[in-house]
């Protein structure tokens, strides 16, 4: 049976049709921008950025992360990491310690010519990731205020007795205290004793007796001469 020319051209034109979709499907198939999220989340206190690749076909991508602060400060975020996707899902992450509300740029190249950016900036959630707190060390207990010794510490110093006190303290006068009298002070001065006036009369009579001597002495001069 012959086959007309008519038939002919509509079997061609099928099959290009046919080829040139199955060309725009494994296209679509091969690796889309689409296909790639990310977002920024916590490990623990550390910081994570992670992008996830769900590629049916698995075609191998390079996956870029880039710091953008008013894209004045751009830094790369680590290496860049490959990775084949899955219908499921694959996901990588990036260790980054992410302050609230940063952005960031996430840039990806596939073997089938992919080389395009994610649609959106990612930006940070507006917390940062928590601190975790020390846990305190066990410590002995401290010792009560009851338990602790209540007398005071002994001093390397013996304290001295009441007696050691009053011997060694010096003597303190007071203005109140009577002063010595004149006599007894010109005593003191002189070595006088209690025989000062015994002496004194004793004296006074040898005097007497003397002047007494030499007034009868002169006397009987007189008379002899005038006789």
């Amino acid at each position: 049976m012959s086959i007309s020319r008519r038939s002919v051209r509509i079997l061609g034109v099928a099959s290009a049709s046919a080829a040139l979709a199955l060309g725009f499907a494994g296209n679509a198939l091969a690796c889309n921008i689409s296909e790639f999220s990310a977002e920024a989340t916590c490990d623990g206190a550390n910081g994570v950025i992670k992008v996830t690749d769900k590629d049916a076909s698995g075609t191998e991508a390079t996956v870029t992360v880039f710091l953008e602060n008013n894209n004045a400060d751009v830094r790369q975020v680590g290496k860049a990491q490959t990775v084949k996707g899955s219908r499921e899902g694959v996901t990588i992450s990036f260790a980054e310690a992410w302050q609230p509300d940063a952005k960031y740029r996430v840039h990806v190249t596939a073997t089938n010519g992919l080389d395009k950016d994610l649609g959106e900036l990612l930006t940070t959630p507006s917390k940062a990731c928590a601190t975790e707190s020390p846990t305190p060390t066990p410590t002995e207990a401290s010792p009560t205020p009851s338990e602790t010794a209540s007398t005071p510490a002994e001093s390397d110093t013996p304290t001295p007795s009441a007696s050691e006190s009053s011997s060694t303290a010096p003597a303190t006068t007071t203005d109140n205290a009577p002063s010595p009298a004149a006599g007894s002070s010109n005593l003191a001065e002189t070595g006088a004793n209690s025989n000062t006036g015994m002496i004194a009369g004793i004296a006074g009579a040898f005097v007497v007796a003397g002047g007494g001597a030499v007034y009868y002495g002169m006397r009987r001069r007189g008379a002899t001469n005038g006789r």
